[in-house]
Formats: structure tokens, C-alpha cells, sequence
């Protein structure tokens, strides 16, 4: 009995994969966290954190972190050791040729190992992207295979693994570009290379951020491999309460509010009022942030119970009055990255560059090709049309025109990155588009605010006219509705009128109003976003397309408002739950900052009192089907 509970215990099960959210992920760490305290208290306090004390540490959670991803992913920890190696031995030779003052030799290799990292993440991310377009343009019928499966049954000379099927394997996106954020970095003398494999290992593969973020960069994390434990009193309340915190997100918010309500309207929104589709958007913003920002936060608890700090991954996104603003307070680690190694290299806010423009020509033909329709080959031609003429017509204009190509080169980037289909350059497009519209709507002055939203209301209108359907008729209630919140928060700017209370009020009323305008187009963003997400690339295009036309033409139909107050009651507790998530994201930073505090300051018998009974109220909310973190697909 005992050995097959050891045979069970590490072996890979698919089915059973090390969750922050389930039990055998605790009693992991605890037996992890015991013999870490072990190694690093070795001696007593008063031993100086010797250089093989510092050694073992890392070493011991490089091979518990390798461990953990194999009870996630199971041989794909094999690639995981590939991509260490690689980075650990590129970085070596970099940093003696960039200080030898071989930098062009130092460039090279740098150069390849961006690549190799990409190759890696294209085949198993993108192979079916690529193949399908490549079979619409040649019109040929070739398909995606499992190269490392086919080799496997060759050299076993079994038929073991399924090679028709190309799996993504956990995290690939996070470690991937945490790698090339390292190869970057020691190439341009940011950092030092890891003076040894098993330090490196551990940046790599630290197991609490690994498979879903946040992206940690070498500048931040490496300088923290060389420092001894230190774990103050505070800390470690802190710690707790971050666990603590990131569960209440992901067991109270995400996987309830999912279970409930969100799955069961996107799955079917046909059979669902237009109000449960407009809520269940709503919902689900919540829900995507409650998931991904849990997960975040619990891994910010481990590494810190630990001693190692990750960076802040979210910062009250739904606090953003524009969406420029929004994407500095979501995802924070990517989105850094995205600028520091891929806006910037690209020209910035400075110039374009040949990929500038050679990144919008591949999006825009991947588009085309995936479409395969004469109207969207139009609406490309067009745009490319449009793009040339200004260019030529208005020189002044040309350096803001880079800018704004380069932040939709980016965003459209950062869409693929989520997902190899569609929807996902469509999410990534439609949110640059809200940041092109907002940079150009704030030079606006208040009279040209006024006939630029009345304009566009009209013409929506006008197309509601010409093109009847439920799905004019969403876009006219929703420019409807933007057209008469801007007109009530600008006209009183037309009359400068001198009362300071007025001001403040009204300052304030601008800010709750371009709060929910920008929360209301974020959700309708991840009508997009959702649809596809848990799918392969061959089911996400037809099905999330079919899901957001589904959606939009339900919500474009009739409202019935006497059944709100009905739905309402019916669902009190899902409306209950999305109210109380969203009053606590919008507290004040300085009060949440004030209670978390508050709760490491306890005595430790009392902060195990509130242990035990937020452990015993979140067990009330565990659903019974295993709800893996939404960016585990990433």
C-alpha cells in the first residue's frame, strides 16, 4: 500500500495536477517549505549565509520546482530543462564577450537565443496558426504534427503518444519570455549571468510564478538568488494574508461566479435574455481578474514566505478611467515586457522602423488569410490605402502616426500571445484601438468633444437604418449611451464656472463616468477574449465567433426591463457576490494597505483563529469539478 502511495505520489496525473487550490498543492509546500527552513536555518541565525548554504537553497528549489511543473506537465519538464540550459549557457558566453569587447559575437548569440526561444513557442503554440494559413494560401491540405511524439514512438518502437495532436505545454508563454528577458538583459549588461546552473534553474523554474506568471525579470529576481533568508514577523503576516487573499479571489469570485453563471451563458447565450448576456460580460470581467490576480497573489505569498519578492501584477485595473490606463494597472509584468522588448526595440514613441510596419502587414495578411473573404481583403485594402495617404499628405503627422502604428503593432502582438487565433488578435486590436481613440479624444477641447460623439452617434444611427439588425442595434445602444454620459460630463466645462465645489463635483462625477465607460468597453473586449479561451485553434475561430455573434445579436434584441427585477432575484447571489468584489476592488489603496497590515500585526493565535475560519468559509465555495487558472492555457 505504501508503495503504491509513492508510485501515485510522483507520478504525472493529468487529472490531478499540483493546484494552488487543492490540498495536495499544501501538503506539497509544507513538506517543501519544512526542509527549506532546514537548509537556511542550518547552523543557527548567528552561521553568516554561507556561499554553499546559498547553493543548497537554490539548488533544492530548482529541483522542487522541476518537480512540481512535472506534476503539471509531466515530460514537458523535459523541455523546461532544455530552455534552462540554453539560456544558462548563453548567458555565459555573452557576458565574456560583451566584457572581451567581442559585442558583435555577443549580439549574435543573443540574437539566437531570442529566436530559439521563440521557435520553441511557435511550434507548440502557433503550429496550427501557421499551417492553416500556409494551407489557404497554397491551397494545399497539410497538417500539424507532434514531432517529439513521433520520435518518441519511433525510438521506442511504440505507439505511445497520440502525434496527431500538438499539446501546449503549462506556462510556455511565462517561461519562455522570462528567458528571453534574461538573454536581453546580460547581453546588454543589466545583469551578470548566473554564476551557475542551479542559480539559474531557479530563476527559471521558481515553481509559485512559473506556470502562470507574473513574468519575472532577471534584473529583479537574480540580484535575490546571491541574498541570504530573511523573514521578518510582519512578513510573514503578510505572506498569510496574501494566500489568503488570492484564494478568497479565486474560490469566492472566479470559480463560483464561473460555475453559476458566466459558463452557463456563454455556452448557450441563445437561451438567455439580453440582460443575463450584458451581465454575464460584466461578470466575467470580474471573474478573469479575480482568477488571474488570485493566482498572482498567492504566489507573491509563497515566494515571500520563502524570502524571494515577485513584482506587482495588478494594480486595481478596474480603477483605470481610459484604457490606456488600464493596461498599466492589468497584467503589469507583461505589459512592461511587451514595452521594454518589443515597443521600444520597434521605434517607441520615437520612429518606425522596417517592423513597424512589417508586423502590421503579417497581422493584417494573417487575418485576411484565416478569414478568406472578399469583404475583410476589402476592408485591409482600404486601411492600407488610408495608411499611405496620410503618410504621404500630412508629413507633420508622420511621427504620431509611427507611435500609434507601433502601440497597435504591440497590442495586436499581445493578442497573440494569449491565444494562435482570431478572436485573439481581434481582443488585442480592439483594445489598441480604445488607447488610439483615447490619446487622440483627450487633445480634444470640450465644444470638439460635443460634435465628434454626436457625430459618431449619427452615424451609427445612420447605419442602423441602412443595416437593420440586432447587432446595429447593440452598437447604437452603446453609442447611445457613451453619447449621453459625454455630453452630460462636458457641458458643464463650457461654462467656466468659477465655484470651486462645483469643480471638485464635477471633477468627480468625470472620473466615476470615465470609470465605467472604460470598465463597460474592457468587458465588451472580452466577449472575444472568453469565447475562445480553453480551445484549440482549430475550434476557437468558428466557435468564439459563433459565441460573440450569438451575444451581441441577443443583447441587440429586445429588453424586456420588467424581467430584471426577476433575473435579479433569481440569481441574488451571483449579483450579490459581483457587488461586494467590485465595492472591495474599488476601496481606497491606502484603507486596503491599512487592513493588511492590520492582520500581520495580529498575535499569532488570533491570526490562526482567522486562518482557520477563512480556511473553513472558503471549503464552502470549493465546486466540485477541478477550475484550473484561466492563464494555465497561456
Amino acid at each position: 500500500m505504501f508503495l503504491n502511495y509513492l508510485t501515485d505520489l510522483f507520478a504525472f496525473d493529468n487529472s490531478h495536477p499540483l493546484l494552488f487550490t487543492q490540498f495536495n498543492f499544501w501538503a506539497f509546500f509544507l513538506l517543501v517549505y519544512a526542509l527549506f527552513c532546514a537548509i537556511v536555518e542550518a547552523g543557527g541565525r548567528k552561521r553568516p549565509f554561507s556561499k554553499g548554504r546559498r547553493l543548497m537553497r537554490n539548488g533544492y528549489l530548482f529541483l522542487v520546482s522541476l518537480f512540481f511543473y512535472y506534476k503539471t506537465s509531466g515530460l514537458f519538464v523535459l523541455l523546461l530543462i532544455f530552455a534552462t540550459f540554453v539560456g544558462w549557457i548563453l548567458g555565459i558566453r555573452m557576458d565574456k564577450l560583451r566584457t572581451g569587447g567581442k559585442r558583435n559575437r555577443a549580439k549574435a548569440l543573443m540574437i539566437l537565443g531570442v529566436v530559439v526561444n521563440l521557435l520553441v513557442l511557435s511550434y507548440f503554440k502557433y503550429a496550427y496558426f501557421f499551417t492553416d494559413i500556409y494551407n489557404t494560401v497554397f491551397h494545399t491540405h497539410f497538417e500539424a504534427v507532434n514531432i517529439l511524439a513521433r520520435w518518441s514512438n519511433h525510438f521506442t518502437a511504440t505507439a505511445r503518444f497520440d502525434a496527431s495532436v500538438i499539446l501546449l505545454p503549462v506556462g510556455i508563454s511565462f517561461f519562455t519570455f522570462q528567458n528571453i528577458s534574461y538573454i536581453v538583459d546580460v547581453y546588454k549588461g543589466k545583469v551578470r549571468h548566473a554564476s551557475n546552473v542551479l542559480d539559474f534553474g531557479f530563476y527559471t523554474t521558481f515553481f509559485p510564478q512559473l506556470v502562470a506568471g507574473p513574468i519575472v525579470r532577471a534584473d529583479q529576481f537574480i540580484p535575490q538568488l546571491y541574498k541570504p533568508f530573511f523573514l521578518t514577523r510582519r512578513q510573514f503576516g503578510i505572506a498569510l494574508f496574501w494566500i489568503l487573499n488570492g484564494l478568497a479571489k479565486k474560490l469566492i469570485l472566479a470559480d463560483y461566479l464561473a460555475v453559476n453563471f458566466v459558463d452557463r451563458v456563454f455556452d448557450n447565450p441563445s437561451l438567455y435574455t439580453p440582460f443575463e448576456n450584458f451581465a454575464s460580460l460584466l461578470v466575467y470581467s470580474l471573474q478573469v481578474y479575480a482568477d488571474f490576480s488570485g493566482y498572482t497573489d498567492i504566489a507573491i505569498g509563497v515566494a515571500m514566505l520563502m524570502g524571494f519578492y515577485l513584482p506587482l501584477n495588478f494594480n486595481s485595473p478596474y480603477k483605470a478611467t481610459n484604457p490606456a490606463g488600464f493596461w498599466k494597472r492589468w497584467h503589469i509584468s507583461l505589459s512592461n515586457w511587451l514595452k521594454d522588448y518589443l515597443y521600444i526595440p520597434i521605434g517607441g514613441n520615437r520612429n518606425a522602423t522596417v517592423a513597424t510596419y512589417l508586423i502590421l502587414a503579417i497581422v493584417m495578411a494573417s487575418v485576411g488569410f484565416m478569414a478568406n473573404t472578399l469583404g475583410v481583403w476589402i476592408a485591409i485594402a482600404s486601411l492600407t490605402v488610408v495608411l499611405v495617404a496620410v503618410y504621404i499628405i500630412f508629413p507633420k503627422h508622420r511621427h504620431e502616426m509611427n507611435t500609434n502604428i507601433n502601440n497597435m503593432d504591440t497590442m495586436l502582438l499581445g493578442g497573440l500571445w494569449h491565444g494562435a487565433s482570431f478572436n485573439f488578435i481581434t481582443w488585442g486590436g480592439l483594445n489598441g484601438l480604445g488607447i488610439l481613440a483615447y490619446k487622440w479624444w483627450k487633445k480634444l477641447g470640450p465644444w470638439a468633444r460635443i460634435i465628434a460623439i454626436t457625430l459618431v452617434f449619427i452615424a451609427v444611427f445612420d447605419l442602423r437604418l441602412a443595416l437593420p439588425s440586432h447587432t446595429m442595434n447593440f452598437f447604437l445602444y452603446f453609442t447611445g449611451f457613451a453619447t449621453i454620459g459625454i455630453l452630460l460630463v462636458t457641458i458643464p466645462r463650457l461654462f467656466k464656472v468659477q465655484n470651486s465645489k462645483f469643480k471638485v463635483q464635477n471633477s468627480k462625477i468625470t472620473t466615476v463616468w470615465n470609470t465605467l465607460l472604460t470598465f463597460l468597453f474592457i468587458s465588451f473586449t472580452r466577449l472575444f477574449f472568453r469565447s475562445g479561451s480553453n480551445l484549440n485553434p482549430a475550434e476557437a475561430n468558428e466557435v468564439a465567433w459563433r459565441t460573440a455573434t450569438q451575444m451581441v445579436d441577443q443583447m441587440g434584441s429586445h429588453w424586456n426591463l420588467a424581467q430584471i427585477p426577476q433575473i435579479v432575484g433569481a440569481y441574488w447571489n451571483i449579483f450579490l457576490i459581483f457587488a461586494i468584489g467590485m465595492v472591495v476592488h474599488w476601496l481606497p489603496a491606502r484603507f486596503k494597505r491599512r487592513y493588511r497590515l492590520w492582520f500581520a500585526s495580529m498575535p499569532l493565535w488570533l491570526m490562526l483563529i482567522v486562518v482557520v475560519a477563512a480556511v473553513f468559509v472558503l471549503y464552502q465555495f470549493v465546486t466540485a469539478g477541478l477550475q484550473p487558472f484561466i492563464y494555465f492555457q497561456f
